[in-house]
Formats: C-alpha cells, sequence, structure tokens
C-alpha cells in the first residue's frame, strides 16, 4: 500500500511542476515556450487559464493529502530487525580486555593554584634601582601611568632632537645656496 502511495506521490509531483511550467505568466510569455500558448486555442483565450490554474490546485490538494498519508504510514512503521541486529542478539557480547602496552602509566597533573588578585606588572625598560625601591608602594594602575609619562617624555625628546637637525639641514642649504634664514645670529 505504502509503494503504491509513493509512486502516485511522484506523479503527482512531476504532474504540479508540468502544469505550473505550462500556465501563462502575468509579466512574461515563458509559458508559451512550454505550450501554453497552443492551449489556448483549445480551450479558448480565458479558458485555458481557468483549467490550468484549476488543475494545479486539485493536484496540490491531492499532493498534500498523499503527503500526511505517506507520513503517517511512515510514523505508524515497525521495522523487522537487519541481518546485524539478529547477530548481535544472537551472540552475547564478549568482554574485552584492556590493551595491554609496554608504556608506563601517566602521572596525574597537580591542580593549579588560583591566580592571585593583583597582577604583576614589569618595570618600565631603562629605569635603575632608584625606582624600584619607591615601586612596591605604587599599583598597577600607577605604574601604567607612569611608562606612558616615560614613553610620552622620551617621544617628546626624539621630536624635538628631529627638529633641531632639521632646523639645522635648512640652515645648511641655505648657507650653500648664500640664502640667509632671516634668523637673528
Amino acid at each position: 500500500m505504502e509503494q503504491i502511495l509513493v509512486v502516485i506521490f511522484m506523479l503527482a509531483s512531476i504532474g504540479m511542476v508540468a502544469l505550473i511550467l505550462m500556465q501563462h505568466g502575468k509579466g512574461a510569455d515563458a509559458g508559451a515556450a512550454f505550450g501554453s500558448g497552443a492551449s489556448a486555442t483549445v480551450f479558448g483565450a480565458q479558458g485555458s487559464a481557468n483549467f490550468l490554474s484549476r488543475t494545479t490546485a486539485l493536484l496540490a490538494a491531492g499532493w498534500f493529502v498523499l503527503a500526511l498519508a505517506l507520513a503517517y504510514f511512515a510514523m505508524n512503521r515497525t521495522e523487522e530487525p537487519g541481518l546485524m541486529d539478529r547477530a548481535q542478539q544472537e551472540a552475547p557480547a564478549a568482554e574485552t580486555p584492556a590493551p595491554v602496552t609496554d608504556l608506563p602509566d601517566v602521572p596525574e597533573v597537580p591542580k593549579a593554584s588560583p591566580a592571585s588578585e593583583e597582577i604583576p606588572v614589569p618595570p618600565p625598560a631603562g629605569t635603575g634601582a632608584e625606582e624600584k625601591s619607591e615601586a612596591p608602594e605604587q599599583t598597577g594602575v600607577e605604574k601604567s601611568e607612569s611608562v606612558v609619562d616615560t614613553a610620552a617624555s622620551e617621544t617628546q625628546a626624539v621630536a624635538e632632537d628631529t627638529a633641531d637637525a632639521a632646523e639645522s639641514a635648512v640652515e645648511a642649504a641655505a648657507e650653500a645656496t648664500g640664502e640667509t634664514t632671516g634668523k637673528a645670529e
């Protein structure tokens, strides 16, 4: 019974696809390539659209009924045990011993102690022992601020050196061409 329903379901699916492709679209004439232009002469100008749409609706309703019937049969199916299932039922499972290896047992790793509340911050590069004696009283945030201040002052010093070098290069170029920079010496 179920196999007959599956065959009818497949035929209904193929029929729906064919009917939908034969229908004349509202904006395009793609249906004429599949034969709807010829059917317009048999059923009349308006009759083919009604005939194809009604047939599609009836076929779609039948398709849904068949889908529900197949789902019902699938839910209530009881399968006979297969060859492998029967073999497992007949032969009891034998206990398999643990594999013997020449490898030593792996020791357990001790659990790590919980992390401390305070995160250590390394001292800034280039600091002397004088700052290290003052550092224990500082918190992580204060240490970070001092690192930022040190980096900012180093950056400012490099910028000043670069500006001085550029100014002396401009003066040297001006002297080489014989011009004056207008700067009082």
